[in-house]
């Protein structure tokens, strides 16, 4: 039901219904379908739905004393038959995203009418009330309403939507990791895109260490310290395999260049056997293409890896310091640099800074890591008055 729903959607805004009345009309096909598919399933799901759903968009049409001039519609209800040939998933990927829509409603509004979550999903997963989400995702079915079905967001909109699902990660009984992947897996079985390739590559080389990123105690674990043994191989092959094939068109972009970067993560069978330089080369092609403050903060680690912490720390000063992550990246290049006390404390500021608990007890636990050193080594070079 959730690969129909998107279709049959598509379809009845085609024929006419706006995107609220649509949606609205396709819930309701789908609770009959609960009911009585089980005892009395058709052979045509799709078309079984898009009749019903018409149906229902044309009874609450007759119902409404506002939209009387949509009975000159009735008589054209379609038969009971195969579904059309068309999909519109496409297309209502792209409705999703339209430019007026803020990214949270259009995040939303995706997962619940291309993704086919439920709005108590939606909530769960972004640790909300269920009636605030529903009321997010009303005020975003408003607002693409009058939209025409061929007046659609760019690609890069969509990807941008996609993007965000997989970064909210997971919560409640929703893994929006795994639902950003399996959007966007559809997405690229409908458009030749490299840009789409370069967004589920990406998704998929950084899901393949999701095993590795939390110990048994649920504490983040860095990369460096991750046992690479229980990275997911398969889902880097993958990812590895879709972003060579969108490499070799000659067309980059921001996500591939991304992808590039993960792929050379995962390529390394040690932390220090990492090509670093290459990611600094990957890491300027994408400032190239997006000067991302970000993406520079990033660079400025890969430095500090590939030529020593103190070109990491010469390329972190010409960084705005108020960027989210820039004490912690100072600190860890201070740590290497050798000068732990300043180290610890900046670790400690990082760790009020951070925006996630995870991340807040990680960030704590190496100040307290660094204190616990630098007092244990004042107390030795201490001389002892009893000697």
């Amino acid at each position: 039901m959730r690969t129909l729903t998107p279709a049959v959607i598509g379809i009845l805004v085609r024929r006419g219904a706006d995107f609220a009345a649509a949606e609205d009309a396709v819930q309701d096909a789908l609770v009959e379908a609960v009911h009585r598919w089980p005892e009395d399933s058709p052979r045509d799901a799709q078309g079984w739905l898009v009749t019903v759903a018409w149906r229902k968009f044309l009874d609450a049409s007759r119902a409404d004393s506002s939209r009387r001039h949509r009975e000159a519609r009735v008589e054209s209800e379609p038969v009971s038959g195969p579904g059309e040939a068309m999909d519109h998933t496409l297309q209502l990927y792209f409705l999703c995203a339209q430019p007026s829509l803020t990214p949270a409603s259009a995040v939303a509004l995706t997962l619940r009418a291309v993704g086919g979550l439920t709005t108590r999903q939606i909530a769960q997963a972004y640790l909300v009330p269920e009636a605030t989400m529903a009321q997010r995702i009303s005020r975003a079915k408003r607002t693409v309403s009058g939209v025409r079905f061929n007046q659609h967001g760019d690609v890069a909109t969509v990807l941008r939507v996609l993007y965000l699902v997989f970064n909210e990660g997971y919560s409640g009984d929703v893994d929006l990791a795994g639902e950003a992947i399996r959007l966007t897996r559809r997405l690229a079985a409908k458009t030749d895109h490299e840009e789409v390739a370069g967004l589920l590559a990406l998704m998929l080389l950084h899901h393949a260490r999701r095993p590795a990123r939390t110990d048994p105690d649920g504490r983040l674990v860095p990369l460096a310290e991750q046992d690479r043994n229980r990275w997911n191989t398969p889902l880097i092959v993958e990812g590895v395999d879709i972003l060579q094939k969108a490499l070799v068109r000659d067309r980059l972009g921001e996500f591939q260049a991304q992808a590039a970067i993960a792929a050379l993560h995962a390529d390394a069978q040690t932390a220090e056997e990492t090509d670093w330089v290459q990611i600094v080369e990957w890491y300027d092609e994408l400032i190239r293409l997006t000067d991302s403050p970000v993406a520079r903060l990033n660079r400025a680690v890969a430095v500090g890896e590939a030529d020593g912490p103190r070109a990491g720390l010469a390329a972190l000063a010409e960084i705005d310091s108020g960027l989210p992550r820039h004490t912690a990246v100072a600190a860890y290049l201070h740590e290497r640099d050798g000068d732990p006390a300043l180290a610890a404390r900046l670790y400690a500021e990082a760790a009020q800074l951070a925006s996630n608990l995870p991340e807040r007890d990680h960030l704590t636990r190496q100040a307290a890591r660094l204190n616990v050193e630098l007092r244990s080594s004042t107390i030795t070079a201490t001389p002892n008055p009893g000697c």
